[in-house]
């Protein structure tokens, strides 16, 4: 039997809301997906003068009102990152121990440069966490009052480019106990394009879970980036990268003396707003 259209109108797109501010009684508009002058470059330009900033955000140590523990081992996941980017021709900075206030402030700052020279942007958050929030030194801060400073209407040299987000943070309280298997051009010449577009969102974690580290080595998950950064940058594109990323962590099982959290597993979350392929130089 053939589908029809739900809206009061055939072929008018329809937005799935209870309810569109200005739209009562009235069809949305139609779309002109044919019409947008977008032109048929699949991957990402990266022959700009610089590749662009690399901020690393390093969160190790906490107020004592906020009850956190003090984050062993990030220090080795901050100076893993460090190396890989500046191999990649990144202009790299560490920032350690930052408050809430200085988290937005610095980022805010590097929203407001001059990045027309640059190919890409990459932040890098390593902290204490729960579902939408990293943590700064003294609380925590919502991760979205953090990205939305790069959206396109807001850093307007990075709209159209690459800004690739790696959050090193749990997302919840949540165990992973596993499961047993039997398997062994110019930029743009459109006159728009969406806001949240070219962002890419490389969580540790699935939502709702911890995110485990090592105390000597560092975490699973940048370890892993890490590793498969220097093995395959420059020859696959970078979301066959994270899927090795994900592989590569999914093959790690926690060992503690709390038998609660003994054996557990963890597979990294990736979230893509990308609109084309990217590759990092080789």
């Amino acid at each position: 039997m053939t589908e029809m259209g739900d809206g009061p109108h055939l072929g008018e797109d329809q937005a799935d809301a209870k309810s569109i501010p200005g739209f009562k009684g009235k069809s949305l508009p139609a779309s002109k997906s044919m019409d947008s002058g977008i032109l048929p470059d699949y991957s990402y330009r990266m022959d700009y003068p610089e590749m662009g900033e690399c901020v690393i955000i390093n969160n190790k140590n906490f107020q004592p009102h906020t009850r956190m523990s003090s984050r062993s081992g990030t220090d080795a996941d901050a100076a893993s990152i460090r190396e890989v980017f500046m191999n990649l021709k990144y202009k790299v900075k560490i920032n350690n121990d930052l408050s809430c206030g200085n988290i937005f402030k610095l980022l805010k700052k590097i929203s407001e440069e001059d990045h027309s020279e640059r190919s890409s942007f990459v932040c890098v958050l390593l902290s204490h966490g729960d579902e939408g929030l990293i943590y700064g030194t003294d609380g925590p801060l919502e991760l979205k009052a953090l990205t939305s400073l790069f959206r396109g209407d807001r850093c307007r040299s990075l709209a159209g480019k690459p800004k690739l987000f790696f959050i090193q943070a749990c997302r919840g309280t949540e165990l992973d106990a596993g499961i047993e298997t039997d398997s062994g051009s110019e930029e743009t010449m459109c006159q728009k394009i969406p806001v949240e577009a070219d962002f890419l969102y490389a969580y540790s974690t699935a939502p709702g879970y911890y995110s485990w580290r090592n105390a000597v080595q560092g975490s699973w998950f940048i370890q892993s980036l890490c590793e498969m950064l220097k093995k395959h940058a420059g020859k696959l594109e970078l979301m066959q990268i994270l899927t090795r990323v994900n592989r590569k962590v999914a093959e790690y099982e926690s060992c503690s003396t709390l038998q609660d959290f003994n054996a557990k597993k963890q597979i990294p979350c990736i979230v893509s707003m990308l609109t084309k392929e990217f590759y990092f130089p080789s």
